[in-house]
């Protein structure tokens, strides 16, 4: 395509689309919107952007692909060509830009009832400022159409969300604005290079609503019935049918239909043509609480085929990749394990990556080997802390590693709601929900089980999962002691936002803190709570839930704020959430300082690239942006330096859900880099030996 170099650096239409956000959700149509031909192809998802890898091996390279899924005949339909042009971004304007041009050599991956999977391959260098990649589709472009790479000095600045989508029951009138234009109105200032989905980018539970076969399963009398039987080739092409079309209308349109209510989430296919991502799967992107049932329930062959087709899709759709492909095994951003899942039969597919010089990233996959007691085997997270090994020791540059975990692991303990719903008082209660003589929802269809109760086996923390979540925990620590890498973990799933955290509880203690290869090694008796970017143990974890779900009431997060206090994790370890929320997004005062339950996402950028760097060399307390807050330093209330390579972490939480112009209010934590490397006292651990 022709490029008019004085128009190069044109701001993102952000009026156009905040025009789309009020039609989108004063107008929902009764049925999916139809698509329109570009560049005369019949296109009905797409494009998708998605990141695969930069910095590998030593290079600049910038790695990842592009997804179109188009209609047509096999006999009509040819490989859409995509070209681009590319050049200095607005944050490093030029006054003659050079303007590089392009093709991106295409694909056809996969193709299924006259729907063609085509996949471009990107494949760039980064170079000494920040670019912009300007595609169009058979010389047809649009406004949209574009991605920024950061420079090769840069790091990324990095969206994180999750639970995009809204649970089947839900009363959908009173969300009527979306948060992805609040995402795309700060993209046009921040340029965000990556989005990281947590999870749950799709709602699939209305397949208990749209599909037959499923039905015919739900509705056998008993659950014996339903562990003998077993999914025909007809049930298969069924679920098939329902993964397809669900999400065509969901990555294609941001359009879906549920029990109460329906939603146009128009500016999500915009999103995803101008942010690359990097996407885990939760139970949602299958169906509610896929994984977390007990191992009979989880193995009926009828379950366990519609999660292992719910996969497919998710690698169709999510990944660009067909299980039947080589690079399903292949990609060098996959950590795989030794063998399949227990029910899903696929390899444990972890992704690792750079994202630009200062931060990594790995995707712990948490779904494909989750057992009633297990979420991830133990052989596959060796393999995980093994790749991070390598990649770390080659990249001593790197200061963060985000780590994505679906649901939270730094989270209030409900063991005791876990012990009473699984209390044998209950069972006659349950019987009789079974058999619906009091209400049929306090049980959920697939065996019978008390219907939240899936949720919170979900959870790290529940009876099944303490063991391994002390390990991963105490893993995580050691690992970045040892290489002097800040960890942030990143999850979702709870529909409401928080940031927790593990730190060091033992400030004057002696051998809690011992440096290794540095003169500073004999000051072990330093206040940790002073200068906690030399705080070993410190690790955020970051919940940002839901950018499109409805939150909980008032009295759950209430219940959460009143159930959390300070853990001890071991000796010289303590877990608390950050007080955080002293104001609500419309600037009254809350009572409720740890969760506030309102819809929002989150970003994660580099100081030097952020809205503070003029502030380097400050100390803020976590807190609403923009507010000054006073107070005393104590083991709960810490101030955070602004360094060059601070964290600074920003959950952005929506006001007024019906609000067009989509007004956030932002909640800031700085998180430090690791300035020392540290070799720790191993101290016993609770439910570990």
């Amino acid at each position: 395509m022709t490029v008019d170099p004085s128009n190069w650096y044109e701001d993102i239409p952000v009026a156009d689309f905040r025009d789309i956000n009020e039609k989108s959700g004063s107008n929902v149509p009764s049925e999916l919107p139809p698509s329109e031909p570009v560049g005369g192809v019949q296109i009905q998802a797409g494009p998708i952007l998605r990141l695969a890898g930069t910095l590998e091996n030593g290079s600049n390279n910038y790695r990842g692909s592009i997804l179109l899924v188009v209609k047509g005949s096999s006999e009509t339909t040819q490989i859409p060509r995509v070209t681009f042009n590319i050049g200095p971004s607005t944050l490093a304007p030029h006054e003659n830009p050079q303007i590089g041009n392009g093709e991106f050599p295409g694909v056809n991956f996969h193709s299924e009832k006259n729907f063609h999977f085509f996949r471009y391959a990107i494949d760039l260098s980064l170079a000494a400022h920040e670019q912009t990649v300007r595609y169009s589709i058979n010389g047809t472009s649009k406004s949209q159409y574009q991605f920024f790479i950061p420079a090769e000095s840069q790091s990324m600045n990095v969206v994180s969300f999750s639970c995009n989508g809204f649970s089947l029951g839900t009363d959908t009138s009173g969300f009527k604005s979306s948060l992805w234009f609040d995402v795309l109105n700060k993209h046009q200032k921040q340029h965000y290079h990556v989005m990281l989905g947590g999870g749950d980018q799709i709602y699939a539970d209305s397949i208990k609503k749209h599909s037959k076969s499923l039905q015919k399963w739900l509705n056998q009398s008993s659950h014996q019935k339903k562990r003998e039987m077993k999914a025909t080739a007809e049930d298969i092409e069924d679920f098939e049918n329902y993964y397809l079309n669900h999400y065509l209308a969901w990555f294609g349109k941001g359009y879906w239909v549920g029990t109460n209510g329906k939603t146009l989430q128009s500016l999500f296919p915009t999103a995803m043509s101008m942010i690359p991502s990097v996407n885990i799967y939760d139970d949602h992107d299958i169906i509610d609480g896929f994984g977390s049932y007990d191992d009979r329930t989880m193995g009926q062959h009828f379950f366990s085929t519609v999660g292992n087709v719910a996969y497919k899709y998710y690698m169709l759709f999510q990944h660009q990749m067909s299980p039947e492909e080589k690079s399903h095994t292949s990609d060098p951003s996959w950590i795989l394990s030794d063998k399949p899942g227990p029910f899903i039969h696929q390899l444990n597919h972890s992704v690792y990556l750079r994202l630009g010089k200062e931060i990594s990233m790995v995707g712990v996959d948490c779904r494909t080997e989750r057992k009633f007691d297990q979420v991830v085997a133990n052989a596959s997270y060796k393999k995980i802390f093994a790749r991070l090994e390598q990649e770390i020791q080659a990249a001593p540059e790197v200061k963060h590693l985000l780590v994505m975990l679906g649901v939270p692991i730094l989270y209030p303990r409900l063991v005791w709601l876990e012990k009473l719903l699984t209390s044998s008082l209950l069972k006659p209660v349950r019987k009789l929900a079974e058999r619906g003589v009091i209400n049929k929802g306090l049980v959920n269809e697939f065996d019978g089980g008390v219907e939240v109760l899936d949720d919170l086996n979900d959870h790290w923390c529940s009876k099944n999962h303490k063991r391994e979540r002390n390990y991963l925990v105490r893993e995580l620590i050691e690992f970045g002691a040892k290489h002097g890498v800040r960890i942030t973990l990143l999850s979702g799933d709870v529909h409401l936002c928080c940031i927790s955290r593990v730190k060091s509880r033992s400030h004057h203690l002696p051998g809690a803190h011992i440096l290794t290869g540095t003169e500073k090694a004999k000051q072990e008796n330093f206040n940790i709570v002073e200068r906690p970017e030399e705080d070993p143990r410190l690790i955020f974890n970051v919940i940002s839930s839901a950018i499109t779900n409805a939150p909980p009431p008032d009295a759950m997060a209430s219940l959460l704020n009143k159930r959390s206090g300070i853990h001890h994790f071991n000796t010289h370890t303590d877990e608390d959430v950050v007080p955080l929320f002293t104001k609500d997004p419309d600037g009254s005062s809350r009572d409720n300082h740890q969760f506030l339950n309102k819809r929002n996402w989150a970003d994660l950028v580099v100081a030097t690239q952020s809205t503070v760097k003029a502030q380097i060399g400050e100390k803020r307390f976590p807190g609403p942006v923009g507010t000054q807050i006073e107070g005393q330093v104590d083991n709960r209330h810490t101030k955070y330096p602004v360094l060059a390579d601070s964290l600074v972490t920003t959950l952005h939480v929506e006001d007024d859900p019906c609000d067009f112009d989509c007004k956030t209010a932002g909640y800031e934590v700085l998180i430090p880099p690791l300035t020392q490397k540290y070799k720790l006292d191993r101290v016993p651990i609770k439910h570990l030996t």
